[in-house]
């Protein structure tokens, strides 16, 4: 019997633990991805605030799946898919024949309809991203120190985090960190502990999916790191370092040379596609409502998981959120599913077991919901940083990590902090006018 070829688009927390728990199996694995590594996305906001570096968060997924003797991995992007055909289209123009493929590539930024307040206010889901605010933030430090006009100088000190979601809490977090304890002392004409940072959330309260009490406690904790918190915040405009926002029938401005997007997001590219050629529904975010099994309606063959798929078979058909625990259950679901098909035995039933969530705000500040207990400060902390450490796919990335936290915990350092190369947005300041010197 010909070998059963399964593709697997994407190399996050689905794909890749998919890939993973079908090792062995009597089939071909294919492994497509526009990136050659596998992020750790959990943890950009440390890259995106000095604390790590990006290759303490990445693995090379051919080094992570190098034993998988069944399994190719290709770096590219899909374009587009065929499930009438079973062809994959690669970037480049390849053709890839498939028996089931699976897609999990995930979501991007989402700015509800106004994508120009992107250049102002980037998010944080790559690499690149985490890079480019790492460079805003400490570029604004560093022009500070040479700003003399108070206002301009007020502004570059002032940093806007628009979402109040895990993201956006240890966003803000960890700003007030540096802002308070890193940098304090390291500039002569600036006290950066002055920094202004505003947590902007447009529900009642900041992390909505938690109980009250935690929502409660975040906020204490991010106010004890100088964070200002406001909830009821709805954002209307973002232009030009100035964000507008309303609270209720107040409308208010604020000027930031930093602005950060955590507020939102929509389903990659692919949703479309499977749309299109699948007839697959789509959530309002674009994301592909699957059946109880993953598989795209119609299409046995074809599934769909992690972020990128609305999965409301279980808890009252509330869809399950969109979180790297759900990605890894679904990609161990779907291995297990395959290798039952495969093999002529009985389909298992997914369902998603809640191990609880958890976020953290600073040092020694969490908080952490395990469904039959609920922590805060820091009993949550030392859970998050544990289970973080435990689920860092290579043990070179688990000791290097573990070593910089130590590190940062007892000197509040952060190794990370370099500038590569400047971005154009700052705010405007008079050039100085440099004398020319006579040589003669």
């Amino acid at each position: 019997m010909t070998q059963k070829h399964i593709v697997i688009i994407g190399g996050g927390f689905g794909g890749l633990y998919a890939a993973q728990k079908l090792q062995g199996i009597d089939a071909r694995i294919t492994l497509i991805d526009k990136r050659n590594f596998h992020l750790f996305q959990p943890l950009l906001y440390q890259v995106a605030t000095g604390v790590l570096s990006p290759a303490d968060i990445a693995s090379p997924l051919r080094g992570v799946l190098a034993n998988q003797k069944n399994t190719t991995v290709l770096m590219g992007e899909v374009k587009d898919i065929d499930p009438d055909s079973k062809k994959i289209y690669v970037s480049g123009g390849e053709e890839i024949d498939y028996d089931y493929a699976i897609v999990a590539t995930g979501v991007s930024h989402h700015y509800f309809g106004n994508d120009h307040w992107s250049q102002w206010a980037p998010g944080l889901k790559t690499v690149e991203d985490a890079i480019n605010i790492r460079r805003r933030i400490l570029d604004a430090f560093e022009t500070a120190e040479k700003e003399t006009d108070p206002e301009k100088r007020k502004a570059l000190l002032t940093f806007v985090v628009i979402g109040g979601g895990p993201t956006g809490v240890e966003l803000a977090g960890a700003i007030g960190e540096l802002a308070n304890h890193t940098l304090h002392d390291e500039f002569s004409n600036i006290n950066t502990t002055e920094a202004e940072i505003l947590l902007l959330e447009g529900f009642e309260r900041i992390l909505p999916p938690y109980a009250p009490d935690l929502s409660a406690s975040a906020t204490d904790a991010l106010t004890k790191l100088g964070v200002t918190v406001k909830t009821g915040a709805i954002v209307t405009n973002i232009h030009d370092h100035v964000v507008t926002f309303r609270c209720g029938d107040r409308t208010e401005e604020v000027t930031a040379q930093t602005i950060l997007w955590a507020a939102g997001v929509k389903a990659s590219a692919l949703g479309e596609i499977l749309a299109k050629r699948a007839d697959a529904p789509l959530d309002r975010v674009g994301r592909v409502m699957v059946s109880p099994d993953l598989s795209v309606p119609n299409h046995p063959s074809l599934f769909v998981i992690g972020d990128l798929a609305h999965y409301a078979h279980q808890d009252e058909g509330k869809p399950l959120p969109g979180v790297a625990p759900v990605a890894m259950q679904q990609g161990e679901f779907i291995a297990k599913l395959l290798k039952a098909q495969i093999r002529n035995l009985p389909l298992p039933q997914f369902r998603y077991v809640d191990r609880g969530s958890l976020a953290v705000i600073g040092r020694n500040a969490a908080v952490v919901d395990l469904r039959f207990m609920k922590l805060t400060g820091m009993p949550a902390w030392l859970i998050w940083t544990f289970l973080h450490i435990f689920y860092l796919v290579e043990f070179d990335n688990q000791l290097v990590v573990m070593v910089q936290w130590a590190f940062n915990y007892f000197t509040r350092k952060r190794g990370a902090r370099i500038i590569t190369t400047k971005y154009s947005q700052q705010v405007t300041i008079p050039e100085v006018s440099i004398p020319e010197v006579s040589t003669t």
